[in-house]
């Protein structure tokens, strides 16, 4: 059975990292969760004090970044690595949040990654989320998802998440970034989130994840089987 791209973009908080993998898991394809990426760079990048407005130092930081996905034996996920340490526990608090849309609109930033993103897809047989995966990194991929929802249903979902790993916040707090994170997305000079005009929108709003998950199956089996 021959393996496809499946490239689902959309806005912060509606699910898309764990519909995505799940359709991976269903299909056996391999998830690659991009934000993971971006997220691991603002880690390096804020550990190591780079400022982000020098040009020069973003480059030359990101020459000594080495990232990878390394498949966790217990949740049978990949977590990400950097320069060979598991960043994973580090990048989901609210520092990271608030920072990494700064980071991922700096255009040395995005040619590294999106480069990382291409080479691993190389193969298909992959799921890969974020914001600019079937308009920038993948726009010939057969299957393209445009995932939304209520900024507010988005909130919530988020706060639990969060709650879960321990992070204290408020839903006010989360809501202001949420909306803060999709202007700062939707405007970026490099690569903004926008729908690739073959994408199929799929709203979240009203759905758990069984049915997105559902949904977008769907879609995928019928391309592979024609």
């Amino acid at each position: 059975m021959e393996k496809i791209i499946i490239a689902l973009d959309g806005h912060a908080g509606c699910g898309k990292s764990t519909t995505a993998k799940a359709v991976a898991k269903e299909l056996d394809y391999i998830f690659i969760d991009t934000g993971a990426m971006y997220r691991a760079v603002t880690y390096y990048f804020l550990s190591n004090n780079v400022d982000f407005s020098d040009a020069l130092e973003v480059e030359n930081a990101l020459k000594e970044i080495s990232l990878k996905f390394v498949l966790n034996p217990t949740s049978g996920i990949g977590e990400i690595h950097i320069n060979g340490e598991n960043v994973e526990p580090f990048i989901r608090n609210m520092e990271i949040t608030s920072r990494v849309s700064d980071v991922a609109s700096i255009k040395a930033v995005r040619v590294f990654n999106v480069a990382e993103q291409q080479e691993m897809g190389k193969e298909k047989g992959i799921v890969m989320d974020g914001r600019d995966i079937g308009t920038v990194v993948f726009p010939n991929a057969e299957l393209k998802i445009f995932m939304t929802a209520d900024v507010t249903v988005r909130a919530k979902r988020r706060l639990v998440e969060m709650e879960s790993k321990g992070v204290d916040t408020s839903l006010e707090d989360v809501e202001a970034d949420i909306r803060n994170r999709d202007h700062l997305d939707s405007t970026r000079k490099e690569s903004p989130l926008k729908k690739a005009d073959d994408a199929v929108v799929v709203d979240t709003s009203g759905l758990t994840i069984d049915q997105q998950v559902e949904s977008i199956l769907k879609l995928a089996k019928n391309i592979i089987s024609a």
